[in-house]
């Protein structure tokens, strides 16, 4: 078989399968099986210099782009009128009623008897698709209905969107792009600056020129209409849907079609009630007449589809005052706004503090010391202030600070954030660092917190994560609450991690725009240390998810003089990272190869972060929720509700004696 035609057959095996593990939620193969025919499509597009319009492989993004451009929409994108009443359905299916029976006694011609759909009203940004001859050719945000921006690029990173389709007609396809909330989640768990909430991530991430910015935030795309359609028919709302899912064009469908009010109102509040278990946002509901036919009868005004309705639920936001806003640094220097808050529930939580972006962030929302704002939280988001509430009194203009509030450095600006110039004796840098450093996803040292670290910075003058190193017995004696036990575990604690993981001590080193994934890819590539702080941007670029930005960051942390004496000064001390390339022929023949496995409960024999290491290490993934795609659930002593769903749906336990087993085979 000559090249080219085995790689039109990885590609489209690739996906096949990428569609049943994503979009059906019904993986065929193993992930170690997927991974083998990737790796070979890889290969093969290096050997010939080619990769083909729907390759799995651009879903890493490409090169980032110089501008967008603009383009203009075959068919209009229309706004929706809202209603959040639920009064307001009800007179929207009257007057549906009613314009219908005036547009078939004046025409004379005849329409089905009126069937409304309910589906989701995403709260993301909206994506248009257009397909030709079975090809994905456009991608572009809504704009102004008419006009948008094609992110084409950014689109072909999101793993559900299809590059290809079985339909050879013309066809535009609208939906929303969106962040899942667990993504959102684990996301920010590693991240080095978080993000606020799901929307703004989706949308930042689809509208930035570069491509892999896109493809980090591991983004998801749901449709739910056809404005343009050309080589076929169809009827109704149920064809749309049809045709949507015969094309692989992934779509959450509808919640149920109606022929009446009480019944779709009844069905409108049990989604409603039920949105909280979801994991993407919603901030409402959509209804729509089925009959495309009505549709077209009952037209359009300026701005609106007669035949559509969204219901918007009420909003989770509460009106406070903010009382002061004052500048804190984070261990990378960045001073960031934060608000003081009269105290006030929403959500369930009191929330007396919320971040401000930076002072532009400020500027634009209007917000003084004293005046009255809008603050919304929904689904466990950081609180965000919206803006000024109607009436806010005037209040007094926030200022940047000239200097830093914690150590009076100089401050400058780089982009849209001020950092301070002071990285070595500014007090909540070297907290910070120190922080970061002893946390468990990194060196996980216990029993040290931000308090122990404010304690060695205060009173010891530590300037150094290798000061921790040099800690001697009894010099924590004036620190409340460290007794002689304390302090010993402590130093202990302190002892163990010379030993952790390359890729915890990567990690740890607080190289920018690396997390706790890239630490590991990095570490599993180069296998020590040494290898990585000699290693060149052409080595560094040939690891999957490192681009050029990742890769600069890198060379330029091991290339500064004063990171390098602090890392030599770590192995001076006696610091000396595990080495982690994995033995492939084990990896590949253990248990745990290509298998997502799920921890719960406490094992009696290692931590759970040590037996996540051991996974992995042996070709595992370990997820933190458990799916229909989960291959084990490893189960501890008072394993809790991951166990009983993992029991629902029929996934393989594994207690702790056999887990054991299982290790010993493959290591």
């Amino acid at each position: 078989m000559q090249k080219e035609e085995r790689m039109r057959e990885l590609v489209e095996t690739l996906n096949r399968l990428s569609y049943e593990y994503y979009v059906l939620d019904a993986p065929s193969v193993p992930d170690a099986e997927w991974d083998a025919l990737y790796d070979e499509l890889q290969r093969l597009e290096a050997e010939t210099g080619t990769q083909m319009p729907d390759s799995p492989t651009r879903k890493v993004g490409g090169e980032p782009l110089a501008q967008f451009e603009s383009c203009t929409h075959k068919a209009r994108l229309w706004s929706m009128a809202k209603v959040k009443e639920k009064a307001g359905i009800l007179e929207w299916m009257q007057r549906c009623e009613k314009l219908r029976q005036e547009h078939m006694e004046k025409t004379g011609q005849a329409l089905p008897p009126l069937k409304y759909a309910l589906e989701y009203k995403f709260d993301g940004l909206t994506i248009n698709l257009s397909y030709e001859n079975g090809r994905l050719v456009r991608a572009a945000t809504r704009g102004n209905g008419e006009v948008g921006e094609v992110v084409t690029a950014q689109a072909q990173t999101i793993r559900t969107i299809p590059q290809t389709i079985p339909f050879l007609g013309e066809a535009d396809v609208q939906g929303e792009c969106m962040m899942r909330l667990s993504v959102l989640k684990e996301y920010n768990q590693t991240a080095g600056e978080p993000l606020k909430n799901a929307r703004n991530a989706a949308a930042g991430a689809l509208r930035n020129l570069d491509p892999r910015v896109t493809a980090g935030r591991r983004l998801d795309a749901w449709f739910y209409n056809i404005g343009y359609f050309a080589g076929g028919s169809l009827k109704d709302e149920e064809d749309v849907m049809r045709f949507l899912q015969e094309n692989h064009i992934p779509t959450k469908g509808v919640l149920g079609y109606f022929d009446g009010f009480e019944a779709l109102w009844a069905e409108m509040e049990r989604a409603a009630k039920t949105r909280g278990a979801l994991d993407f946002l919603i901030d409402g509901l959509v209804v729509k007449v089925c009959d495309l036919k009505t549709r077209e009868a009952l037209g359009y005004t300026d701005k609106f589809p007669r035949w559509a309705m969204a219901y918007k639920f009420p909003a989770e936001q509460m009106e406070t005052t903010v009382e002061a806003v004052t500048w804190e640094v984070g261990r990378t220097g960045k001073l960031t706004p934060v608000a003081a808050l009269s105290p006030v529930e929403i959500g369930g939580v009191t929330v007396r503090r919320a971040t401000l972006n930076n002072l532009g962030d400020i500027l634009r929302k209007g917000v003084t010391v004293g005046a009255r704002v809008l603050l919304r939280r929904s689904n466990d988001v950081i609180p965000e202030i919206l803006g000024l509430a109607p009436g806010s009194p005037a209040g007094r203009a926030v200022e940047a600070p000239a200097v830093c509030p914690a150590c009076g450095a100089h401050v400058e600006a780089r982009g849209a954030h001020l950092f301070c110039t002071n990285s070595l004796s500014c007090r909540p840098q070297i907290v910070g660092r120190m922080k970061h450093f002893a946390s468990r996803s990194a060196m996980d040292i216990e029993s040290f917190s931000e308090k122990t670290a404010e304690f060695l910075a205060e009173n010891l003058g530590f300037t150094s994560v290798a000061d921790l190193y040099t800690l001697k017995k009894g010099a924590l004696s004036g620190l409340e609450g460290f007794g002689d036990k304390r302090e010993g575990k402590l130093l202990d604690e302190i002892e163990k991690s010379k030993s952790r993981p390359l890729s915890a001590f990567l990690f740890a080193l607080g190289i920018p725009n690396v997390g706790a994934k890239t630490a590991k890819d990095l570490a599993r590539a180069f296998g020590s240390l040494q290898a990585l702080r000699q290693a060149g941007e052409e080595e560094l670029l040939a690891i999957e998810d490192v681009g050029p930005v990742v890769a600069q960051s890198i060379r330029a942390f091991f290339a500064d003089e004063r990171i390098a004496g602090t890392v030599d000064a770590l192995l001076a001390a006696g610091v000396s990272p595990k080495e982690e390339r994995p033995a492939a022929a084990s990896a590949a023949q253990s248990p745990f190869a290509g298998k997502t496995a799920v921890l719960t409960g406490t094992l009696a024999s290692m931590t759970r972060g040590e037996a996540a290491e051991r996974i992995e290490a042996l070709g595992g993934r370990v997820a933190g929720s458990v799916s229909k795609k989960t291959g084990m659930v490893i189960a501890g002593e008072n394993a809790g509700s991951k166990l009983e769903k993992a029991r629902a749906l029929g996934v393989r336990v594994v207690e702790e004696a056999e887990f054991l087993q299982m290790l010993g085979a493959a290591e």
